[in-house]
This record gives C-alpha cells, sequence and structure tokens, in this order.
C-alpha cells in the first residue's frame, strides 16, 4: 500500500503556522495539523509517521528529538539556523521545492 508524503510544519505562533502552511502546500503530499511548540510536533510525526518536518522559528532540541522518532526524516529549516536541518531556506516562498529536495535557487552547481 502506497501512502502520501507526509509534512509537519511548525512555526513560534498561530499565524507564523497558517503562513508556513500555505506556503508548503501542494497536491503531492499532505499537511498535518502542524504545531506551534515541539511537543505537539513530535506527536504528529510519531502518529503520522511524517516523512518531512518543515522548521521556522527556534525549537531547541526539536530536530534532535525528531530525528530519534523518525531517523530519515528531511529537516527544512526556514530563516534560522536550526542544527542538523537537511536544507535551509532563507524564505518560506522556498520551501514547498525543498520538501521534495530542489535545490534553491543560486543552490549546488554540478
Amino acid at each position: 500500500m502506497c501512502r502520501a508524503l507526509q509534512v509537519v510544519c511548525v512555526a513560534a505562533d498561530a499565524e507564523s503556522l497558517s503562513a508556513l502552511k500555505r506556503a508548503a502546500v501542494a497536491q503531492d503530499w499532505e499537511l498535518t495539523a502542524g504545531a506551534t511548540d515541539g511537543d505537539a510536533a513530535l506527536a504528529q510525526l510519531e502518529e503520522r509517521r511524517a516523512h518531512v518536518l518543515v522548521v521556522w522559528g527556534e525549537f531547541d532540541g526539536l530536530v534532535e528529538r525528531a530525528r530519534e522518532l523518525r531517523p530519515g526524516m528531511r529537516v527544512v529549516a526556514v530563516a534560522g539556523s536550526v542544527a542538523d536541518a537537511d536544507v535551509r531556506v532563507e524564505s518560506i516562498d522556498e520551501v514547498r521545492d525543498s520538501i521534495l529536495g530542489i535545490p534553491p535557487r543560486g543552490g549546488p552547481v554540478g
């Protein structure tokens, strides 16, 4: 059985979370409800067996704890210095492409 890619977004407050989810939405995957704190994000990662975590804001230790739950998960960090992120983007406008691993503009040159 195939299941859709699951994406968890976490941001500092409800308004930021809403903007992040609008930037991340696509027909190719499912967004969870999202979270404004690390514990809620971890609960969604575990419950939905999420494949991608998108973090916007400072969430100390979240990525490390998330990787313990979902070791192969892709982590996208927006406009910040989230340790151990797979991808860092400067703007939420770059989130959608980064979920699938498309390099940001000006990214790696072959």
